[in-house]
């Protein structure tokens, strides 16, 4: 399927970079974590599970203490963290809705810059293999190790494309060593590199180390009554379990990942790379509702509510970040393009980008967001155009325990859209400006269920202010509108017709 859009940008993008240019340039690693919840660390104060690693990133680094997803879901949170734009500019609506060709993500911008670039782990924006028009390498990335949705122990991954792969072992740790082996490449290349790492922990269904199980035996006995909803490992459909075994499992999953992230870091001070290596982590949705224990914000992974959308935050950046700090600077996933372009020194694509350049919040000089947040869950129930891509190129390849249909492997879906309703601009959606947040669910009967949140004298949203402050609820109404208009044009291919 021929996209001349895509081409044309992608030839932009093979543009190289002055070698001094690329002599200044940090090394970038991004990591994030599959359902990760903003409380689910030891330095958040989790009364169980274990992060040592995530937390001395937090005593020694940037702790972003108010990081948002940009979706409560997978799918779309990593469309925004690949491209700075919200996901349903891009038909990106829920998991298992791919973006489209024509988007220009960080990878294509990392390239522009001269890093050596790769993706490892879930990619869950289309089917990785070599065919697709959405796969890692053809939005930007030199070389991936990936998997269409998520992974377990002993996961299957698609190289550069190939046929699907069974890696024996921890899912963490073999994405961590699949890097350092990338890392030392680029290292004696005297190349810049840029990763991408998206784990498949602690993502459902749940299984672990036996030493990882261990750390967690007490569990069952302390939380034997509620029952949970999950895949089973033995037969990929639902099940249900007590929940104290769940998180037994879940949180054996977070201490191996937060595990390899300390083999990645003690990798980088060895190789003497530590000092000029931007390292990042984030969750890419709030806690899942079966493993959800303490809920210090209301709601939980797919919904609008901080409990759906508030995940861990954390950089570190000796050279850039020589003494420890924290921040409570509303950022998003969305931000991370926009930071990337500032420090390569690359243009923003010439297109609407939702998200901003941190590097001032980097610098300790921003202390709070520049322009609102945006959350939008796109009702995807509505007619459908024509499939953007061929159906063909959309299958997966990478099979996982939960089943689809009898399925081991995941297909996607993204429609051509031609016009604009009324009925569009419906779905759970919120907008954060500055300290105030405005939520907007349709119900069943009667008016749109509205509420208003202080988040700075009310982070847990239990009081409603709508009624008490109606110009508040108006203004942030009247921005919350204005933006789906554009995001709108965005979906109808506006953005693409240059």
């Amino acid at each position: 399927m021929s996209h001349p859009n895509f081409l044309r940008f992608a030839a932009i993008f093979l543009l190289s970079a002055s070698p001094s240019a690329i002599a200044a340039q940090p090394n970038v690693i991004l990591l994030m974590g599959d359902d990760h919840g903003w409380e689910e660390t030891g330095y958040n104060g989790h009364p169980h599970v274990k992060t040592p690693v995530l937390d001395e990133m937090a005593a020694t680094g940037l702790k972003l203490e108010n990081f948002y997803a940009g979706h409560s879901s997978c799918s779309p949170t990593r469309a925004s963290f690949m491209t700075g734009r919200h996901p349903n500019r891009m038909g990106t609506f829920a998991p298992g809705w791919s973006f489209r060709p024509e988007e220009i993500t960080c990878g294509h911008i990392m390239t522009k810059a001269g890093y050596d670039c790769m993706h490892l782990g879930k990619w869950h924006l289309g089917a990785v293999k070599v065919a697709s028009p959405v796969s890692p390498g053809k939005m930007g990335f030199h070389e991936w190790l990936s998997h269409d949705n998520f992974f377990e122990l002993n996961p299957s991954f698609s190289r550069n494309g190939g046929p699907p792969e069974v890696f024996k072992g921890e899912s963490s740790e073999i994405l961590i060593d699949e890097l350092t082996q990338f890392i030392g490449r680029a290292k004696k290349a005297a190349k810049p590199f840029f990763t991408v790492v998206w784990f498949g922990s602690p993502h459902e269904p749940y299984s672990g180390l036996p030493a990882d199980l261990a750390l967690y035996d007490d569990l069952p006995a302390k939380y034997p009554d509620k029952k949970v909803k999950l895949t089973s490992n033995e037969t990929g459909g639902q099940t249900t379990r007590p929940q104290g075994e769940v998180l037994r499992e879940r949180y054996a999953e977070i201490t191996a990942m937060d595990r390899s992230i300390g083999t990645l870091r003690k990798y980088l001070a060895t190789q003497g790379l530590r000092e000029n290596t931007l390292l990042f982590y984030c969750g890419d949705n709030g806690t899942s509702a079966d493993g959800s224990l303490v809920r210090p914000h209301l709601g939980v992974k797919g919904q609008v509510y901080d409990g759906g959308i508030l995940v861990p935050g954390l950089i570190e950046w000796p050279a850039r970040v020589p003494q420890p700090r924290s921040t409570k600077a509303r950022a998003s996933t969305s931000d991370l393009l926009p930071t990337l372009c500032a420090l390569t020194g690359q243009p923003l694509p010439s297109r609407p980008i939702d998200g901003i350049d941190l590097t001032p919040l980097i610098d300790g000089k921003m202390t709070a967001r520049s322009n609102p947040l945006y959350f939008w869950e796109c009702g995807i129930g509505r007619a459908k155009g024509a499939p953007y891509i061929d159906p063909e190129l959309q299958k997966g390849t990478t099979p996982l325990v939960k089943k689809a249909g009898g399925k081991a492997t995941r297909d996607f879906n993204n429609f051509k859209h031609t016009s604009i309703t009324d009925s569009d601009y419906l779905g759970p959606r919120a907008i954060i400006d500055g300290d105030m947040k405005l939520v907007i669910h349709e119900q069943k009967k009667g008016d749109p269920k509205i509420e208003l949140f202080d988040l700075k004298a009310d982070a847990a949203e239990t009081t409603n202010l709508a009624k008490e402050q109606p110009e508040t609820v108006e203004k942030l109404r009247t921005q919350l509108r204005a933006w789906q208009d554009g995001v709108l044009k965005s979906l109808i291919g506006a953005d693409y017709q240059k």
